[in-house]
């Protein structure tokens, strides 16, 4: 296991949001967290780099405890992980180029050619090579997302954390994100932690997909089978979502 949660725990505002929760992510995979809002995905989510650390518990990075972690211990589990966050979290007086080089001139001793060169080659990758010199507020909200996927995988971590990729873009914007997380996965090999309420963009992308719910996981199961599942929680939100069991997972059984 990469990521591993053991009998993790946390209260917030006197609210349980996880309880014993238990968990492990394999490398290499799209590992997706669903449920409605407020059930503790996001929260899940930072303490894998140990923006919240457990009440009781520990979050387990690579055989090495990140809940415990101290100074350039935490610093170098933290190195390894690009994080995506929701709203793109650009710098608005910087432009797209300057956005996405920030890491590389924060964390790296790269020369200004090499950083020129490393992040073109990441805008290429999430097609904004020709916009480098616009600004946040000059693109459109796809565009801002593409451009911090951008940022957060131009160190070339191991891991991404992708809090709600897709939440406000319209259906094709959120089906061309989709296709970024999964063409990362496949080609760059990077293991991928996907929170999201978007149960068409988990079926698309995951490789297994958790359900949260009384902050617990209460199904675990690869696409094809979480839409077959039988727990009450999980029907109703399928159902929310107008899922049928048959639908395009299923040519992944092919």
């Amino acid at each position: 296991m990469i990521i591993e949660f053991q009998n993790v725990s946390k209260v917030l505002g006197g609210k349980v949001v996880l309880d014993r929760l238990d968990l492990g992510i394999e490398k290499g995979e799209t590992f997706v967290i669903v449920g409605p809002s407020g059930v503790g995905k996001s929260v899940t989510l930072k303490h894998m780099v140990r923006l919240l650390t457990p009440d009781r518990g520990r979050v387990m990075v690579g055989g090495a405890c990140v809940s415990e972690a101290r100074g350039g211990a935490l610093a170098r589990i933290r190195s390894r992980f690009g994080y995506l966050f929701q709203g793109g979290a650009l710098l608005a007086w910087l432009d797209v180029f300057e956005n996405v080089a920030l890491p590389l001139r924060e964390k790296t001793e790269m020369t200004e050619d090499q950083i020129r060169q490393r992040v073109f080659e990441t805008l290429r990758l999430v097609g904004l090579e020709n916009d480098a010199e616009k600004y946040p507020s000059d693109i459109s909200g796809g565009m801002r997302k593409r451009a911090g996927l951008a940022r957060a995988i131009v160190h070339n971590p191991e891991i991404v954390l992708y809090d709600e990729p897709t939440s406000g873009l319209d259906p094709v914007t959120s089906r061309t994100i989709d296709a970024l997380i999964d063409n990362l996965r496949r080609s760059l090999g990077v293991t991928s932690v996907v929170v999201t309420h978007d149960l068409h963009s988990a079926l698309a992308i995951g490789t297994r997909i958790a359900m949260l719910h009384g902050g617990r996981i209460v199904e675990l199961a690869t696409p094809e089978d979480f839409v077959k599942s039988t727990v009450p929680e999980v029907a109703a939100f399928l159902e929310s979502q107008y899922i049928s069991r048959r639908g395009p997972w299923e040519r992944k059984e092919q």
